[in-house]
C-alpha cells in the first residue's frame, strides 16, 4: 500500500470500520468480473451505505490523489469496472434501496446498488415494471454507467430513455441534482445524460430516479426456427419495418442453440432461432404474432410455437440468458471474450452474415446471439487462454466486426460499453476531434483523471493501444 492509501486509510478506516476492507482474502472477491480482461485486485474496498458517506470518500480521495473505481454487480464485459491502478473500489452493494415509487407518475426513486431483479420484485403489487433486461441481474448503477439496454430495447428503449434524474457525487465530493421528474425539460445542458453512459469516469451516481412502464394485459412468447440465418434476420427486419411492436426479439445461431441445450437442457433444434415475445391485449398480441408467422413462412421458417404460459416463457428466455454461461461451459477451461456492435435494421443480414463467415475462416468457435430487434448482436469467443493464437484470429475478427459496423453507420457497442476493451474503436467511430472533446469535458470535471482511470479513452491522446481494440 502507497503512501497516499496509508493516509487515506487512516483518515476513513474508524469511521467506516469493517466495510473498509482491506484484507488481501476478502479483496480478492472483488476481482471478479464476466469479462476476458485481466483483472486487478484491488488495493482498497469500501462499501458506503449514504449519499453523504459517498460525499466524504469523495472529498478525501480528492485530497489524498487516490485514483476511485465504482463497482457494482461486477457483470461488465470491457473491464469497464476493473481497476488499472492501485486505489480505492467503491462497492455500491450496501446502497440498494428503493426509496420511492410513484404509481401515479410511474416512475421510482433508487439507489444505485439495487439490481434489476430486486427492483421488479419490489414493483409487482404496483403495476408497474421495470423493462430493461440486459440478462445478468446487474445494478441500476451499473446500467446507467454503460447506457444499458438487454432484451426488451426494441420496445421500451435503453437507460437513455428511462433515466429522468440523477444525483451525483462529482470527484471533490460535490453532490449535484440532474434531471426532474418531467418528462421532458429544456432546461439548460443535459447532465442527465452525460452522466449516463459515462462509464464512472466523470462521477458516482449516487441516486437515480426512473421511467416505469405499466405490467402488460398479456404476454405471449415462443421460439421460431429457420434454414438460414438470413431467413430468420430478414424476418426480424420485416416484421420491425411494419411497425409490428414486439417485446423482444432475439437471435441464437446454431452453435448457440448447441451450447445453450446442453448448458439448460433443451431439446431445441439446433438451427437458427428466433425467440419472440409480444406484450399486449389478448387481440392485439394474437394479430402480431399471426403477422410474424406469415412474415416467417416466407422466409424459410419451420416451427413456431408461442405460449402464454409464464413457466415456459421464463424457461425460454433464461436459457437466451444463460447463452454466455453456456459457451464458457461448452470448452472446459476455456475464457469467453463476448463483444457487441450494433447497425441499422436495413444492414443487420449483411452484418450477421459477415460476421459468420469471419468466424469459419478463422476457425474459431463463436456463437451469435443479438437482441436483433434492434440492430444488435454479441460474438461470444470460446478461447483457449494458452493459446495466444486463437486471441489474434478472435481480434482481427473482433476488428472486422466494427469495421463493417462503421462503415453502414452503425456503432461498436450497442451496449456493453467502451470500458478497456474498444478504446480505440472509439476513436474510429467518433474521430480524434470528437475523442478530444470528450477528454475536454473529462478534465473539466475531473482534472486529475482519478475517476475510473484507464477507461472510455486514454486522457492523453494516442498513449496506448489496448490489445483487443
Amino acid at each position: 500500500m502507497n503512501v497516499a492509501l496509508e493516509a487515506l486509510t487512516a483518515e476513513l478506516a474508524p469511521q467506516f470500520g469493517e466495510r473498509w476492507i482491506t484484507n488481501p482474502s476478502r479483496l480478492e472477491t472483488f476481482a471478479y468480473a464476466e469479462g476476458h480482461h485481466a483483472k486487478l485486485i484491488p488495493a482498497l474496498v469500501v462499501q458506503p451505505e449514504t449519499t453523504e458517506e459517498v460525499c466524504i470518500l469523495m472529498a478525501a480521495t480528492h485530497r489524498h490523489g487516490v485514483p476511485v473505481v465504482a463497482l457494482g454487480a461486477g457483470t461488465s464485459l470491457e473491464g469497464n469496472a476493473s481497476p488499472v491502478e492501485l486505489g480505492l473500489t467503491v462497492d455500491f452493494s450496501r446502497m440498494d434501496r428503493v426509496l420511492e415509487v410513484s404509481a401515479e407518475d410511474m416512475l421510482c426513486v433508487v439507489q444505485p446498488g439495487v439490481t434489476r431483479v430486486a427492483l421488479n420484485t419490489e414493483l409487482r403489487t404496483t403495476g408497474l415494471f421495470f423493462p430493461l433486461d440486459p440478462g445478468a441481474n446487474a445494478t441500476i448503477g451499473g446500467m446507467i454507467a454503460t447506457r444499458a439496454s438487454g432484451t426488451n430495447a426494441v420496445r421500451y428503449g435503453t437507460m437513455r430513455e428511462t433515466v429522468l434524474a440523477l444525483k451525483v457525487v462529482l470527484p471533490d465530493g460535490t453532490l449535484i441534482q440532474t434531471g426532474s421528474r418531467a418528462r421532458k425539460s429544456a432546461a439548460g445542458y443535459d447532465l442527465t445524460h452525460l452522466f449516463t453512459g459515462s462509464e464512472g469516469t466523470l462521477g458516482l451516481v449516487v441516486e437515480a430516479t426512473l421511467r416505469l412502464h405499466g405490467i402488460p394485459e398479456h404476454v405471449l412468447a415462443g421460439s421460431f426456427t429457420f434454414d438460414t440465418i438470413e431467413g430468420a434476420v430478414s424476418t426480424v427486419i420485416n416484421t420491425i419495418q411494419l411497425g409490428v411492436a414486439v417485446a423482444r426479439m432475439e437471435l441464437l445461431d446454431p452453435a448457440a442453440i448447441r451450447a445453450c441445450n446442453v448448458y439448460s437442457h433443451l431439446d431445441l433444434p439446433e438451427l437458427p432461432t428466433l425467440f419472440i415475445e409480444l406484450h399486449g391485449s389478448e387481440a392485439i398480441i394474437e394479430d402480431q404474432r399471426a403477422t410474424i408467422e406469415a412474415i416467417g413462412r416466407d422466409l424459410g421458417g419451420r416451427d413456431f410455437a408461442m405460449s402464454t404460459d409464464a413457466d415456459e416463457r421464463n424457461r425460454l428466455f433464461r436459457a437466451r440468458h444463460d447463452a454466455l454461461p453456456a459457451a464458457r461451459a461448452s470448452r472446459p477451461g476455456a475464457v469467453v471474450w463476448s463483444t457487441d456492435v450494433c447497425v441499422p435494421i436495413s444492414r443487420l443480414t449483411d452484418a450477421i452474415a459477415g460476421a459468420h463467415a469471419a468466424i469459419e475462416e478463422a476457425g474459431l468457435t463463436a456463437p451469435i446471439v443479438g437482441h436483433v430487434g434492434d440492430g444488435n448482436f454479441h460474438v461470444l469467443f470460446v478461447l483457449d487462454p494458452a493459446k495466444p493464437e486463437e486471441w489474434e484470429r478472435a481480434g482481427r475478427v473482433n476488428d472486422s466486426l466494427v469495421n463493417h459496423a462503421l462503415s453502414v453507420d452503425g456503432t461498436c457497442t450497442g451496449e456493453h460499453g467502451i470500458g478497456l476493451g474498444k478504446r480505440q474503436a472509439l476513436v474510429r467511430e467518433h474521430g480524434d476531434a470528437a475523442v478530444d472533446l470528450m477528454r475536454t469535458i473529462k478534465r473539466a470535471i475531473d482534472p486529475d483523471g482519478r475517476l475510473n482511470p484507464g477507461k472510455v479513452f486514454e486522457l492523453t491522446p494516442a498513449t496506448a493501444k489496448d490489445d483487443h481494440g
